[in-house]
């Protein structure tokens, strides 16, 4: 199968995560196993982590918190109850009672306090919408705008409002102390509202000194709003479209999306682009026209990544959709160029960014098959996946979870090495891997990106030549 250069992340769930079914999401074009905590309990996520590594130490595990979310109790009766417009409701904040129809309940105490009077309250993704028209210090009075059937559990959305929610609950920091005790690879925080919700992750893993990466999910528009400090604190980002589409207008997402993926470019951050990509393919063997351009346009944009949920989690054609997605990953990138006219920021390795740069540059006028690039951390990998090269960029990885976290950035191919005593060495290893695996030829150019051995510091020297001549000892 061609080299994709956009990555895939597909949610798997425990009902179907057999070694098998893995084995062929990963033939297909899957690298990245994402989870969904908020239907899973550590003992069911560990059928998946011992079935993933089963199939491939090159996949990486990704786990979603459930993050600040509000929802509605469960209901009696058990099918919910419709409401018609201008039915009037009672809305109160208590996780341990039952809604029905004299009084929903939301699963926040504080709920009522943080609504003003005035405010919208969509519920099940914007389905059901309530005027707030009076309050108490018990109960929301609240008019329906929009009818239909309200239903236990379902989400509880109110735009333009800042709700005084914990940013982790009991549930996720058990995952999160799992994740860690399992060597999993990111941790995608739900409803990310500023840095604070994250940085509390961050004391966690610090505490334990962990390596997991934190992927924040921008989902509100308050999120948006402060993306800038987010995004100094966080590996990446997810652009979680269901939940964002239902605060904020719809004719607006294609423009917060654009400029997401534009400022992760510049960080060197991954930015994930997820919800119903391939809705369809749930049920159906075939995309519809809309979704493949809507997956098509993600990847004009230059997104790192983008992901497949209920398809792969429950849909009846997982692999189909795969497949589908790495047709149409393929078909845009043999129509992309080079970003070289962007100015990376915050960078901290200046040489290696300037190399990467350079070699990137060389591929519009020289005959370069290939990137090599060795890499510690993985920041030289992220310099060159900046700029988008139209060449795959193979890394050579030191340590294990550096390879999986690449597995996010765009065009980025890895495997494991050991260290070389020099930089010959580490040439010649290296090309002569990817000779064996035929990723480049013999005559093929290459570029290459390396450090000097035994030192802490980054990248400092790059050499253009073709594989034969690197292999030789003249």
């Amino acid at each position: 199968m061609p080299l994709k250069k956009t990555k895939i992340v597909a949610t798997i769930s425990d009902k179907n995560c057999s070694p098998d079914f893995l084995r062929q999401l990963h033939l297909s074009g899957m690298n990245v196993v994402r989870l969904n905590t908020a239907h899973q309990k550590p003992d069911s996520a560990m059928k998946i982590i011992e079935s993933v590594r089963q199939v491939s130490d090159k996949i990486a595990i990704l786990i979603d918190t459930k993050g600040p979310e509000i929802r509605l109790t469960a209901m009696q009766p058990e099918a919910g109850f419709e409401v018609k417009e201008g039915d009037v409701l009672r809305l109160s904040g208590n996780p341990e009672k039952v809604s029905g129809p004299e009084r929903l309940y939301v699963n926040f105490a504080g709920f009522v306090a943080d609504i003003h009077v005035g405010a919208t309250i969509l519920i099940d993704d914007g389905s059901l919408a309530l005027k707030v028209t009076g309050k108490n210090d018990d109960y929301l009075e609240c008019t329906v705008k929009e009818p239909g059937v309200i239903m236990g559990r379902k989400s509880v959305n109110v735009p333009n409002t800042r709700i005084n929610l914990p940013s982790l609950s009991s549930k996720d920091r058990e995952f999160i102390d799992w994740a860690i005790d399992n060597e999993l690879d990111f941790i995608a925080h739900s409803f990310v509202r500023c840095k604070e919700d994250v940085l509390e992750i961050q004391k966690i893993l610090d505490a334990r000194h962990s390596h997991l990466k934190i992927i924040a999910k921008i989902e509100n528009q308050e999120g948006v709003n402060n993306i800038d400090e987010i995004l100094n604190h966080v590996y990446g980002i997810m652009v979680a479209r269901g939940d964002l589409g239902v605060e904020v207008a719809a004719e607006k997402i294609p423009v917060i999306q654009r400029q997401l993926i534009a400022k992760c470019q510049l960080r060197k951050k991954p930015v994930i682009i997820a919800t119903q990509m391939l809705h369809s393919m749930i049920e159906h063997t075939r995309p519809t026209r809309a979704e493949v351009s809507d997956v098509a346009n993600a990847i004009y944009q230059r997104a790192d990544a983008i992901m497949l949920s209920g398809e792969t989690a429950y849909g009846h054609h997982a692999v189909e959709a795969v497949k589908v997605m790495s047709k149409i990953a393929y078909e845009i990138e043999q129509h992309l160029h080079p970003l070289l006219d962007i100015h990376l920021s915050q960078v901290t390795a200046p040489v290696a960014y300037t190399l990467a740069h350079m070699l990137v540059d060389a591929t519009n006028s020289l005959p370069i098959k290939a990137l090599i690039c060795d890499t510690m951390s993985g920041r030289t990998a992220r310099y060159l996946s900046a700029y988008r090269p139209s060449v795959p960029i193979f890394a050579k990885c030191y340590e294990p979870h550096t390879m999986r976290e690449l597995s996010l950035s765009y065009g980025v191919h890895c495997s494991m090495m050991e260290k070389r005593k020099n930089n010959d060495d580490l040439v010649k290893e290296a090309v002569k891997t990817l000779i064996e695996s035929n990723d480049i030829g013999l005559d093929d150019m290459v570029g290459i990106i390396a450090g000097r051995f035994n030192t802490d510091r980054s990248a400092s020297f790059a050499e253009i030549n073709d594989a034969r001549h690197l292999l030789s000892d003249v």
